[in-house]
């Protein structure tokens, strides 16, 4: 499964395709939205600068938003965006993959970068190409939270809503050699702190 495979089923995806909480209520997922817009409230700095990285229709960047945080929503998918800015038409969009952020930031980083339903589709090289630009879109200090999944048998996602898991030795290898360092934290994806390339 290729980023580009991904980024095709995405943007041909129906509504009820995209998350499970659609199938029990539009209600429903909006407010999966907001819990995780308040679990990122308590690990980010107030008021910071954040990139939603695969943002998709702003399930979490819109509350992000309404929260305090300059947000900038970030897909591959411009059905997706033109689905954000329906919703929210003053939030600042980006039609770009990975490898598209650093030509939108330019000298810019952000203080916090949160991807929350990305690297879980990708093979492992396309998942460490995304983290490496996420890492380099975000200021050193800053916080990176991403669905960065381990497993005691890893194995890399062969359908575009399939789950990519690492082992801990490949994440920790991984996180060395993109400068991540890993912070405690209670929620359900890992939050990492931006640092300097030690190797």
């Amino acid at each position: 499964m290729t980023a580009a495979d991904v980024i095709q089923a995405w943007d041909r995806a129906e509504p009820a395709a995209i998350h499970p909480l659609r199938r029990i209520s539009e209600d429903a997922y909006w407010a999966s939205g907001q819990a995780q817009a308040d679990m990122l409230a308590t690990v980010l700095p107030d008021g910071a600068k954040v990139m939603d990285f695969g943002c998709g229709d702003g399930r979490v960047a819109i509350p992000m938003a309404a929260l305090g945080y300059e947000v900038t929503a970030v897909d591959s998918s411009q059905r997706m965006l033109d689905r954000l800015t329906e919703r929210a038409p003053g939030l600042t969009t980006v039609h770009a993959a990975a490898d598209g952020i650093a030509a939108h930031l330019g000298r810019r980083r952000m203080d916090a970068v949160y991807s929350l339903a990305v690297l879980i589709h990708h093979s492992y090289a396309d998942c460490l190409d995304i983290i490496t630009r996420l890492r380099a879109a975000t200021k050193l200090g800053g916080v990176l939270v991403l669905d960065w999944p381990v497993s005691e048998q890893p194995s890399e996602a062969s359908h575009w809503i399939g789950v990519t898991t690492w082992s801990r030795e490949q994440q920790a290898e991984a996180c060395a050699r993109v400068g991540l360092e890993p912070v405690d934290s209670e929620l359900p994806w890992g939050v990492y702190r931006a640092v300097k390339v030690t190797q």
